[in-house]
């Protein structure tokens, strides 16, 4: 499942990507295979990996500054 995170926040891709102009034709992110691809098919290159905070979730940086997390199973 994936989850948006803030510094003070869970939100569901529900809340944060509805208008996001890289974000599939549901409103979703572009979730495909175990990767993140809101940025590799709109802007042509990989998402940042981030390596803070070290948790068992992987998290992403999208091309919009926020921070996505696969939490549990897809």
């Amino acid at each position: 499942m994936l989850v948006i995170v803030t510094d003070t926040q869970i939100l569901t891709p529900q809340q944060v990507c509805q208008g996001c102009l890289l974000a599939d034709c549901h409103g979703q992110p572009r979730w495909r295979q175990g990767k993140l691809g809101c940025a590799i098919r709109a802007c042509g290159h990989s998402p940042t990996l981030c390596t803070d905070p070290p948790e068992a979730a992987t998290y992403y940086e999208c091309q919009m500054g926020f921070r996505v997390a696969n939490i549990g199973s897809d």
